[in-house]
């Protein structure tokens, strides 16, 4: 089974737009760049158009490459002042020399639509999720259209970061998988591969995994957003043999990153109704 997360990012984006219409309700987003990097101009120019296409008012914080952490923090902060703004976008990753968990941490954890902020990762943790981190959010939605239920599964999620891997395990858990976090210090990582009713790849190396590590009808979750010795777009999972033993899977292009952008949107909306009450 594809699972086809372009095809339910357009579904859940119809349904939000009609939701925000009859909701009475203009939400804001407000995203915040730090130099010209052409991947992360990418993204938040996605994120800005998905914004027009359900009714969400979106304004741009573009700083240059060279601003200092106090600056980009002194932005967030009259954000997080603007009542007309629901929602706080920092667009990841920032310059080296920028403080990035300041920067995170300066957000309102009330405005923090992408689910970085300590406090909202705490209530993940805890079992009280406010605000879900978006790639990890999509993914849920993913596993609940297609009605695969983690419940009892043995889920690997590969990588430990603080935006996918970390966020995506506690789900997992809070979903009743028993769950195994894997990254590069993994002692016999294939084995532990092997294992896993559900694999979660968030690893950003091209096809690291093969067939050979995944057992026969397995779920598989790509996140991974590479490119191969051609050029081409590509996953940490090389699709066209696992595809061929896996019970379902997700492409790359078109699985789970139109998720993402989705669950920002999601988000954000969630965040106006709060703001409203």
């Amino acid at each position: 089974m594809l699972i086809d997360g372009k095809k339910v990012s357009q579904d859940r984006l119809e349904i939000l737009k009609r939701e925000i219409q009859e909701s009475g309700l203009s939400p804001g987003l407000a995203t915040v760049i730090v130099g010209e990097d052409p991947a992360s101009q990418m993204y938040v120019r996605m994120k800005h158009k998905a914004c027009d296409a359900v009714g969400i008012r979106s304004v741009g914080v573009v700083l240059q490459a060279d601003v200092t952490t106090e600056e980009v923090i002194k932005h967030v902060q009259s954000l997080n002042e603007d009542t007309s703004v629901d929602g706080i976008l920092v667009q990841l990753p920032l310059p080296d020399h920028i403080d990035t968990e300041a920067v995170i941490e300066a957000v309102s954890p009330e405005k923090d639509v992408d689910g970085f902020h300590p406090e909202n990762i705490g209530a993940l943790f805890s079992g009280r999720p406010t605000f879900v981190p978006c790639t990890p959010g999509g993914i849920m939605t993913l596993l609940d259209v297609y009605d695969i239920d983690p419940k009892g599964m043995n889920a690997v999620v590969i990588g430990r970061s603080v935006d996918v891997g970390r966020p995506m395990a506690a789900l997992l858990l809070n979903a009743d998988a028993t769950v195994t976090i894997c990254h590069s210090k993994t002692k016999d990582l294939p084995e532990v591969i092997k294992r896993a009713d559900l694999i979660v790849s968030a690893i950003g190396r091209a096809h690291f995994i093969t067939k050979e590590m995944v057992s026969p009808g397995a779920i598989v979750i790509d996140v991974g957003i590479n490119q191969d010795e051609n050029g081409k777009l590509c996953g940490d999972v090389d699709f066209d043999t696992v595809s061929t033993i896996a019970s379902a899977i997700t492409p790359v292009p078109g699985g789970v990153g139109p998720m993402t952008i989705a669950t920002l949107m999601e988000n954000t909306f969630e965040s106006a109704k709060k703001h409203s009450c």
